[in-house]
């Protein structure tokens, strides 16, 4: 108690630094991840995706980000077995973010597309172990945590592998594919709108103090997709368009469509990632700033302090922006040949999943999400058009991920101990 006493704004200052260091790696790892598709595909250029990342990713920090930040928060350890020495839980989130935070930023700078969930969990659950004994952990939602790992990808796959060959079926293999393109291509459009639609007003204007039913959310979610698909039909039907797309062969042109379609997709995927994986940087820096205002009330809930959401989306911005390159690399291009319609399918799986995560606040894992998605569409052409080695080092980067987490927070954690005394 007397060091938060003496110390408490120190703490909170650091504590934030360590934060926005773990957001930094979130948005030179994961943000990467969510980007890489896009890029791979030459849909967008690394330039737009740092754009597209600046104003999505932020958005879905801010607007809907604090449902999973009360899973880290309090879902991961049992916060009342700190009650006696509050302390000794700022030592280890602080711990926690400064190892998963370095762990990032290392891997991102090898090009290694691991998982920031993955890094910051390993990280809690490590010196809570050490500090308190293993009772302290949350095993049982870390057990649906982990299920959810591997359920993810499953669903992301079956998705994309869906998505894409419905596109096969529908365009590619008929006789007017780019005709057919333009036919259900704001189809397309209707489905991406109203996923990510239905997360922002449902979870993200409840943090602006406007609450609506379930029927009103479907009903407006609807009424904008389908302008959406309205506008994407009337874009597609322009003689400019047409024109362009005509003087090249017809999958070219299909590629075009799609190309459009992704960076919808895009810009979902990157609202999507933001609202989830927000949580890996301020949910610990949220436990941190509310046991330094009020040591003794450990387990409850407490609203997020407003500036802790905005220096999440920042730093996320700013690791794209320095060292997202090398990553996006890997994703892009290293697991299988992405074009704009294999790319699509990816995007939407993925942005699907992670967005119904967020709106249960379950902390999934983005770049096993997206990796699954991926592989689902290398499966629909053969499992030669996966590259199986780069595929293996990606999941021996995930296995290495957790206990370099949790390794790195024990030895933070006893560092931090012995400068503060």
């Amino acid at each position: 108690m007397a060091i938060i006493a003496d110390h408490g704004t120190l703490l909170i200052l650091i504590a934030a630094f360590f934060g926005l260091l773990m957001a930094i790696g979130i948005g030179a790892n994961d943000v990467a991840n969510a980007m890489g598709t896009s890029v791979g595909a030459r849909a967008i250029t690394v330039r737009q995706a740092i754009i597209i990342a600046m104003i999505f990713e932020f958005a879905g920090a801010y607007l809907a980000g604090g449902e999973v930040t009360q899973t880290i928060r309090n879902g991961i350890i049992d916060t009342s077995a700190f009650s006696a020495q509050p302390d000794v839980l700022i030592f280890g989130m602080m711990s926690s973010l400064l190892a998963a935070g370095i762990w990032l930023i290392l891997a991102s700078m090898m090009g290694w597309p691991v998982s920031t969930t993955h890094s910051i969990i390993g990280a809690i659950i490590g010196f809570a172990c050490v500090s308190v004994g293993p009772d302290a952990v949350e095993w049982g939602g870390v057990k649906g945590i982990v299920g959810s790992w591997i359920i993810t990808p499953l669903i992301s796959g079956v998705v994309a592998y869906g998505i894409f060959l419905s596109a096969q079926r529908l365009i590619f293999n008929t006789d007017k594919p780019f005709a057919n393109a333009r036919r259900y291509g704001p189809i397309y459009m209707f489905l991406t709108s109203l996923v990510i639609l239905l997360v922002t007003i449902k979870k993200g204007l409840k943090h602006v103090g406007l609450h609506l039913t379930n029927g009103e959310t479907w009903l407006i979610s609807i009424a904008l997709s389908v302008l959406v698909m309205v506008g994407g039909y009337f874009y597609l039907a322009r003689k400019s368009f047409v024109d362009n797309a005509d003087e090249e062969d017809h999958f070219r042109g299909v590629e075009k469509v799609f190309s459009l379609l992704m960076v919808i997709t895009a810009c979902a995927m990157a609202f999507a990632h933001g609202s989830n994986d927000v949580a890996n940087a301020i949910g610990p820096l949220s436990a941190i700033v509310a046991i330094v205002h009020d040591p003794i009330a450990l387990a409850s809930t407490s609203p997020i302090v407003w500036w802790i959401l905005p220096l999440g989306g920042i730093g996320i911005v700013i690791g794209l922006a320095l060292m997202g390159r090398r990553v996006m690399e890997t994703v892009g291009s290293g697991i299988t040949d992405l074009t704009p319609s294999r790319g699509f399918a990816a995007q939407f799986a993925t942005a699907s999943t992670v967005v119904i995560a967020s709106g249960t606040g379950l902390p999934i894992s983005t770049t096993q999400t997206l990796v699954g998605a991926v592989l689902g569409v290398g499966f629909a052409r053969g499992i030669a058009a996966l590259n199986l080695n780069v595929v293996r080092n990606i999941v021996a980067s995930w296995i290495i991920t957790l206990p370099a987490g949790a390794g790195l927070s024990i030895v933070l954690f006893y560092i931090l101990q012995a400068l503060f005394g």
